[in-house]
């Protein structure tokens, strides 16, 4: 599996990831913060088939996308269970205090534990629930590949912010030393505001 790091810029700018299967063309892209024409445009030029919109949380500058990539392509979309209020509350998605209205409708829910795979047949992604930046936070984890997409709940250099409504600072402590410090060493964390880094070196900066 094949990681392309696309930074969009809406309000603000984050970093949406196709992950793609090189042999079938088929994959997933996580976070379509904005500028969903030039994903969309992407997608039709590299003739790649996106199975699955999969987000790691619900704030506005990871869902922003959705709703033009989705004129060109249906492609379903994939939130934790956690995050349904999100997706229709502007206050909550912080796109309301941006002089936004973003809104996703129609998407589906998943738990921790879940997992998604290609074409129906190779398991690719494991969904791993970390909450503290939001309730829904999510890691989708790929073992094969030892690599990690984790949202906005670490950073290279920084952990995430629980300051926003349904935070929790604990939870996201927790988070970070139970789920994400718990994956080998050498997992390649794909962030969604930083450049990539790994759990050796994130973990080795925090007494967590």
């Amino acid at each position: 599996m094949n990681v392309y790091k696309i930074q969009v810029r809406g309000y603000f700018e984050v970093n949406s990831y196709f992950l793609i299967d090189e042999a079938t063309g088929h994959g997933f892209l996580i976070d379509p913060g904005a500028q969903g024409d030039e994903l969309a445009g992407i997608i039709k030029h590299q003739a790649w088939t996106i199975e699955k919109i999969l987000l790691t949380h619900g704030h506005f500058d990871h869902t922003g996308g959705i709703d033009a990539l989705n004129r060109q392509l249906d492609i379903p979309v994939y939130i934790h269970e956690a995050g349904a209020a999100y997706l229709t509350d502007t206050m909550l998605n912080l796109s309301a205090a941006c002089g936004e209205c973003v809104v996703v409708n129609g998407a589906n829910f998943f738990s921790d534990g879940e997992i998604f795979s290609l074409n129906e047949n190779r398991d690719v992604l494991q969904a791993m629930h970390t909450p503290g930046h939001t309730p829904d936070s999510t890691t989708f984890y790929d073992a094969e590949d030892g690599i990690a997409f984790v949202g906005d709940t670490i950073f290279r250099g920084s952990i995430g912010t629980a300051q926003y409504p349904g935070g929790n600072g604990y939870d996201l402590v927790q988070s970070i030393r139970e789920r994400i410090f718990a994956l080998p060493q050498d997992t390649v964390l794909y962030s969604g505001h930083s450049e990539p880094t790994t759990v050796k070196i994130e973990s080795a900066r925090y007494m967590l």
